[in-house]
């Protein structure tokens, strides 16, 4: 049996890890809501709006912005906790594919390429209604390479997948992860 003497050291203990628990749980959450993904939200931000993206390249596929509307909308939904809202949100993104190109690469000795390449940019706006400062414009390339023996049109679609999600993560990363 403890004597009362002991319950009390060990009471105490208790009682200044429970504090100390307390205070860095309230450091860690004071200012930003932070996620396993690296991206820190205000607690402040409820929703984003995120308005289907425009194709505004010469040449590009018709399905092109569909596709990274889709893929922004599910990140932010599977990544965060933010509702989506058709208008009006906290945040707003909104933007227009203004590139799609393809260029060979990597030539050969016999005047061709063994590469092409599909290279898609995209401009991103996006406005904080909570936090104006934040706000920002940007552009963002990306590319993926094939082999110059394939049909873009055997390989577009998944080209395509592949560059937008690497786009939509770039336009994650600039708005929640501060790079």
């Amino acid at each position: 049996m403890r004597s009362s003497r002991q319950l009390s050291v060990v009471s105490r203990q208790l009682f200044v890890l429970a504090m100390l628990s307390s205070v860095v749980c309230g450091l860690l959450s004071s200012c930003k809501v932070y996620s396993f993904t690296g991206a820190s939200i205000s607690p402040d931000i409820k929703s984003v709006t995120i308005q289907n993206f425009t194709n505004q390249s010469e040449n590009g596929n018709t399905a092109v912005n569909q596709n990274l509307t889709d893929l922004l909308k599910n990140k932010f939904l599977s990544e965060t906790n933010l509702s989506l809202a058709n208008s009006g949100g906290d945040l707003e993104f909104s933007g227009a594919v203004t590139g799609y190109a393809i260029r060979g690469q990597a030539p050969t000795a016999n005047e061709t390429t063994a590469l092409n390449r599909l290279t898609i940019i995209v401009k991103a706006d996006y406005l904080n209604n909570v936090n104006e400062k934040e706000n920002w414009s940007q552009a963002f390339t990306r590319y993926a390479d094939y082999e110059s023996t394939q049909n873009l049109a055997d390989v577009e679609r998944q080209l395509v997948n592949e560059i937008n999600t690497q786009i939509a993560e770039d336009i994650f990363n600039k708005a929640f992860v501060n790079w």
